[in-house]
This record gives C-alpha cells, structure tokens and sequence, in this order.
C-alpha cells in the first residue's frame, strides 16, 4: 500500500528554476536509496541524481552544479532543485525509491511528472 507521488513539474522557460518533489505514504518504516531519473521522447531512463540514506549525493555530469537532491527524513519527502535549466532537461522526471515497511523491502517509482524546458 505504499505509494510514491512526484509533483513540481511543468513548463519553464531557459535559465528558470522548478522544485520537483517526491512524497511516499504508507505506513513506512524506512526510505533508504532514493533518486531522480528522467527519460526524454525515444531515449532510455537515466540517473539525473542519487541520495544515499547517509545523505551522499551523486550526479550526472549533465547536471552537476545546477541540479540539488535533498531529502528529508521526517516527511518521507524526497526533492529534486533544479536551477538554470534548459531545453535538453526537457523529459518526464520520474522518483525511485528503496523503501521498508514493517513486511518487506522494495523498491517503488513514481508516476512520472513532465518538465518541459522551452520559450
């Protein structure tokens, strides 16, 4: 019953700013891995941004500097900070979470929510 809902998405011009976020609910024990893929019209999903349960963070290098993953642990909440975007960003934003209930363990995506990058 747990369930992992992505929003934040939309339309954007170049060089502006969107929040994506990820909220899981459920009765939840834990949320350990978690990260943003995206996937564009024809092209494979790909890791935009990874966050360890620790915190560490990892990139890809198309994003580095502009893209921030947080999360917070209180909320079951996992955050996507995306700065200075442009058109290639363009793609559906999907969340991924490794999560833990009092049963079992499993890894859950979201929905999926478009961030179109365009003037």
């Amino acid at each position: 019953q747990v369930q992992l809902v992505e929003s934040g998405g939309g339309l954007v011009q170049p060089g502006g700013s969107l929040r994506l976020s990820c909220a899981a609910s459920g009765r939840i024990f834990s949320i350990y891995a978690a990260g943003w893929y995206r996937q564009a019209p024809g092209k494979q999903r790909d890791l935009v941004a990874f966050i360890s349960s620790g915190g560490v963070t990892n990139y890809a290098d198309s994003v580095k500097g502009r893209f921030t993953i947080s999360r917070d642990n209180a909320k079951n909440t996992v955050s996507l900070q995306m700065n200075s975007l442009k058109p290639e960003d363009t793609a559906v934003y999907y969340c991924n979470a490794d999560i833990a209930t009092m049963t079992l363990r499993y890894t859950y995506w979201g929905q999926g929510t478009q961030v179109t990058v365009s003037s």
